[in-house]
């Protein structure tokens, strides 16, 4: 994809639509702490429409050569925020099994080893199963809140999110390891 000068005024555009992702926590929170046994079209629309600025302001970031040191860090927490939030919103309603509590228990030791990998000189690029890790969990999280308790296709897709996320936190060790032998 060729880079192209931000348009006069848009350069803080991904940035803003990641910021916009942090702000929606609490309002997809209510959303679906409200809901009934967490259906929620509303809550699946926050939630969808933060999945879609995900794809959006990346794009544009790298399209107009805008990205930031600011952006490489809180537009994959603002992801890891969501996602979370949904998977034990979920859980607690009784739509997501324990197991799925896997996906909140990865991301608090990732930032937890965060800093500790800055330090080594790791360099954080997302990797293609990362990516698609996040799309298929958004499209997976925001089926399971559109759709009636027991309905089973969501959960397939949200495991095969499950399982995208596991490919792509071995590659990031994998990574790691070279890059901390070198």
């Amino acid at each position: 994809m060729a880079t192209r000068q931000a348009p006069r005024g848009l350069a803080q555009l991904p940035n803003g639509l990641t910021i916009g992702r942090l702000v929606v926590l609490p309002i997809f929170g209510v959303l679906v702490a409200r809901s009934s046994g967490g259906h929620t079209l509303w809550g699946a629309a926050v939630f969808g429409a933060a999945g879609i600025t995900d794809q959006i302001d990346g794009y544009l970031a790298r399209r107009w050569n805008v990205e930031s040191a600011f952006g490489k860090i809180a537009d994959p927490l603002a992801d890891r925020l969501l996602i979370a939030l949904a998977v034990v919103l979920l859980w607690h309603a009784g739509r997501l099994p324990w197991l799925a509590l896997a996906i909140p228990l990865r991301d608090v030791v990732l930032v937890g080893l965060t800093p500790f990998a800055l330090k080594r000189g790791y360099r954080f690029e997302v990797n293609m199963a990362g990516k698609a890790a996040t799309w298929v969990l958004y499209a997976s999280l925001a089926a399971v809140l559109c759709t009636g308790a027991g309905t089973a296709w969501p959960l397939w897709i949200f495991w095969f999110g499950v399982a995208l996320a596991a490919v792509a936190l071995a590659q990031y060790v994998q990574k790691a390891r070279r890059e901390f032998q070198a």
